[in-house]
């Protein structure tokens, strides 16, 4: 029962915290451009053409 006590709190710690994180990622602007990164894939460099 000791350790049920002391999990519960740090998971729900760790809830919080990973919650906390993805909100800030929100506000930073993380998940703006979705399609962009996966169609950089597609575009080829200038100077890896250059012989």
């Amino acid at each position: 029962m000791n350790g049920v006590l002391l999990l519960i709190p740090i998971a729900l710690g760790l809830g919080l915290l990973g919650l906390a994180s993805f909100f800030w990622s929100l506000r930073q602007g993380q998940f703006d451009d979705l399609d962009g990164a996966a169609l950089r894939i597609f575009v080829e460099d200038e100077e890896d053409l250059a012989p």
